[in-house]
């Protein structure tokens, strides 16, 4: 019999988009962990590193559940944007974001009962058009951004935005919904 799975996140989006391929975690369990960047950390590095000690935060408290976990970091190169928590914080990210070739990174970890965990890194690569003032003080108004990674949330108005996208839009919305499906499926969890 397959463990229960606990999702190792507070984001109302991740437990939707799970929704969509039909797994209804048995728990949400958020895990309470320090996301500040490491002096050099690249954003890859960082979104892998949050989603493993996420997972392991989770698993030491439910031993007998497979844990799912996730982090979502937004990036212009190597500079890591901010979990936009002011107007302010969104409207500088978004100003950075205009015109600009940016990536979305998604760790994604799931540790099982007894086994080491299964990693995975999935990158989507975005481009908004030019943005003009109007826009991004349109967009603040609306306070999409509260919260969110780079200060925008694609699945909102700021769709309008994009101009180019390559790779897994799920991954930008909070979880790569392919990597997922294909993680519980070789564990039996799907």
């Amino acid at each position: 019999m397959a463990p229960p799975l606990v999702l190792a996140s507070a984001s109302p989006r991740r437990l939707a988009l799970l929704a969509q391929i039909g797994v209804t975690p048995s728990a949400v369990a958020p895990a309470d962990i320090d996301e500040t960047p490491q002096p050099h950390e690249t954003p890859r590095e960082l979104a892998l590193r949050l989603a493993v000690a996420k997972a392991a935060a989770v698993a030491s408290l439910r031993p007998d559940a497979a844990i799912l976990a996730a982090d979502t970091v937004v990036a212009v190169g190597r500079r890591i944007l901010p979990k936009a928590e002011t107007s302010a914080q969104a409207a500088s990210c978004l100003a950075l974001l205009s015109g600009r070739r940016h990536f979305v990174f998604g760790g994604i970890c799931l540790i099982l009962p007894g086994a080491k965990p299964a990693v995975r890194l999935s990158v989507t690569t975005l481009a908004f058009k030019r943005l003009t003032q109007t826009e991004i003080d349109a967009y603040l108004a609306g306070g999409e951004w509260d919260g969110k990674a780079g200060g925008y949330a694609i699945q909102g108005s700021a769709a309008a935005f994009v101009r180019f996208l390559s790779g897994s839009y799920t991954n930008v919305v909070g979880l790569d919904l392919f990597e997922v499906a294909q993680m519980l499926k070789g564990r039996a969890l799907l």
